[in-house]
């Protein structure tokens, strides 16, 4: 049986998407490459190792936590690298819950002076903080800091990239990190790869992203994916006009029906399995 497409390109922001291009290890310099466009100077990646994404907490009482991509650079920097597709409830605590596995597996036995490496967690957002609208920056930086403005803590650190507030079009892209944000909101629209886009880094990212190169079974597991990207904007996008609380009940329950596990829906959404199951 063949799986056809209309569309050339894989969706980056689709789970199976971002991690055929980013999370593998044939494609890591893609991923290099994305991420030190945020990093300072001196946490440059220079080569880095992916590690397993799942991961438990201390006892059995502790939630896990699944990140889309966890990897590590020579140096030691941790970096947590994920998508979110739809406005999920207490996403910002979400993300610095999920901060503290990779600063709580440094620990060693035995005598240890408590020295860390830095941990970066690297959200790419298909929405806007409802507190963002009125500001203009496409990416927040966000660090530990005294009462004076001043840096307490840097080796603890959260990059939100907002990505509807890039509107440039093809034409408009200048620097790299335009060239970035493009590729990640327009791909699975193109047929062929932009002018601007001519770089090596983008000749093999549109190579990865060919669908037709897939195998089979990565057409099918692309399928589904797909589908569960789509139903989530559907439902998002018509109950905007709920309230939160509801409108993400009403996502969850649309989800439900169309089939999606209820693991990945909590995951989405912020409900926990339980609600899930009872709606």
């Amino acid at each position: 049986m063949s799986i056809t497409f209309p569309d050339k390109y894989v969706n980056p922001l689709t789970d199976f998407g971002f991690k055929k291009l980013f999370g593998s290890e044939p494609n890591k310099d893609l991923l290099i490459d994305f991420l030190n466009l945020f990093l300072p100077q001196r946490h440059t990646i220079k080569n880095l190792t992916y590690t397993q994404n799942e991961h438990l907490g201390e006892t059995l009482l502790d939630r896990k936590a699944i990140f889309d991509i966890y990897c590590e650079s020579v140096t030691g920097e941790k970096f947590i690298v994920e998508v979110q597709k739809a406005k999920q409830a207490h996403f910002k605590d979400r993300s610095i819950y999920y901060s503290t596995f990779p600063v709580q597996q440094q620990a060693k036995r035995g005598d240890w002076n408590f020295q860390l490496t830095a941990v970066y967690t690297i959200s790419i957002l298909d929405f806007i903080f409802d507190d963002h609208y009125a500001d203009s920056n496409m990416v927040h930086y966000v660090e530990l800091k005294n009462q004076d403005g001043v840096v307490f803590y840097d080796k603890l650190k959260f990059i939100y990239i907002e990505l509807p507030k890039f509107r440039k079009k093809e034409n408009e892209l200048e620097t790299h990190f335009d060239k970035w944000l493009f590729v990640f909101r327009h791909l699975a629209e193109l047929q062929n790869r932009p002018k601007a886009l001519q770089s090596r880094i983008f000749k093999k990212l549109f190579e990865a992203a060919e669908i037709a190169k897939f195998t089979l079974e990565d057409r099918e597991a692309y399928q589904s994916s797909l589908k569960y990207y789509r139903d989530i904007k559907n439902v998002v996008d018509t109950s905007k006009e709920e309230g939160m609380d509801e409108g993400i009940k009403k996502v969850a329950l649309s989800l439900k029906q169309s089939g999606m596990p209820i693991s990945l829906i909590a995951e989405h959404t912020g409900l926990s399995e339980k609600e899930i199951e009872g709606l």
